[in-house]
């Protein structure tokens, strides 16, 4: 499988990736609204921050326990039932008046949803495609990601600011309704990819089984902690540039997307294992410069540079597949997904209450500061590379 046209040749492979959008689409809508109204009520860094970024901080909780699930649920009902979960529960937050404690225990609710359904998604895409076609695949998905964020954040930057962000989030509603037609009527029934029924026993013996690598472990934590650091670094746009942060957000996801490009389709498979540390300096090192205040085009600038950075993600999970037997492929991925949100709900906490302390632009240099010297020791003390390691 060499070609994206061979990709979308592949059965179920469209109707996911239009899932997947749909439901990106919505996500980055309904966030950038949620974010704006908590700072319109709140005023407050630490709050937005957590009310756009926070809700990952309940995948520690799918991680612990419920990800078997991944594995264990039939992918279409699952895919299906957590796009319909997403959309109610984005209704819910356009309702006017809605408590702040609602807000918060609502998001909440869909991190928790999304916990499980990520690994559901991953897993059914990587028992779609063959072995080689994974990371061209990923690497699809991943500047649908990108592109979807850009119209998402620039649709959603222009509606919050001309109209109202709960217009915004009602079209998010309505994109994840969209998201469970496509897959109830485009994804083929298949039964789960692991036996047994999903339980928090099964969830530990799960997690303790792929933990207990030393190189999976090493692949987990570089694609958990520079990826989380510099996301809090993100969850300051709001309050680092209130009028401009769609913008920003925006530039952020045009980056993304062009290291997801150059990663999947650009370099030669021969040369991407060694980009990984590489890129994950370059996610962090632009904001470093951002503790000299420059003005709002040159810190666009700076982000999308940056961003080009998370395209080592797509080398780590290469790596981290070629290390998990093929019926915990769900589980690794999920647990990989769960991780990294996770690690970005916290560093959106930490963000916002070093911004609370000092300013924006001081805790995005603090978190990137951070997040080079992780990848620095990880680079240092990165076991010696192996082909696969046996289940």
């Amino acid at each position: 499988m060499r070609s994206y046209r061979d990709l979308f040749r592949t059965p179920e492979f469209t109707p996911l990736f239009l899932v997947s959008s749909a439901q990106t689409m919505g996500q980055t809508m309904s966030g950038l609204a949620v974010a704006m109204l908590v700072y319109r009520q709140t005023a407050s860094p630490l709050l937005s921050a957590l009310s756009m970024f926070g809700p990952s901080l309940a995948h520690v909780l799918g991680a612990t326990l419920l990800m078997s699930a991944a594995d264990r649920l039939p992918p279409r009902a699952t895919t299906t039932a957590t796009a319909l979960a997403f959309a109610a529960a984005t209704a819910v937050l356009a309702l006017p008046g809605l408590p702040l404690a609602a807000v918060f225990a609502v998001l909440l609710a869909k991190g928790l949803v999304a916990s499980v359904g990520g690994g559901v998604r991953w897993g059914l895409l990587n028992e779609v495609l063959p072995k080689e076609g994974y990371l061209l695949g990923r690497s699809v998905f991943t500047m649908m990601n990108g592109l979807t964020q850009v119209v998402g954040y620039a649709t959603g930057g222009v509606l919050v600011a001309l109209l109202s962000p709960r217009l915004s989030l009602l079209l998010a509603t309505a994109l994840y309704a969209t998201g469970a037609a496509t897959a109830r009527l485009g994804l083929s029934l298949r039964a789960p990819r692991a036996a047994g029924r999903p339980s928090v026993r099964a969830t530990w013996r799960a997690n303790a089984l792929l933990w207990s690598s030393r190189p999976r472990r090493h692949v987990y934590l570089a694609l958990w902690i520079p990826n989380g650091l510099i996301v809090g670094c993100e969850s300051l746009y709001v309050s680092y540039a209130p009028d401009s942060a769609g913008t920003l957000f925006a530039c952020a996801a045009l980056g993304m997307l062009a290291g997801d490009v150059a990663v999947g389709r650009l370099i030669p498979p021969a040369r991407r294992p060694r980009l990984g540390f590489p890129l994950l300096l370059l996610l962090a090192v632009p904001y470093l410069f951002l503790v000299l205040h420059p003005p709002v085009p040159v810190a666009a600038a700076l982000v999308t540079v940056a961003s080009a950075g998370f395209g080592a993600s797509l080398v780590q999970q290469e790596r981290l597949m070629d290390l998990t037997p093929p019926d915990l492929s769900g589980h690794a991925l999920g647990l990989h997904s769960s991780g990294m949100l996770t690690l970005q709900g916290l560093s959106a906490a930490l963000a916002g209450a070093l911004a609370q302390s000092t300013s924006p632009a001081a805790a995005m240099t603090m978190l990137a500061a951070a997040s080079t010297g992780v990848t620095l020791t990880l680079l240092l003390t990165a076991p010696r590379r192996r082909t696969a390691v046996p289940a």
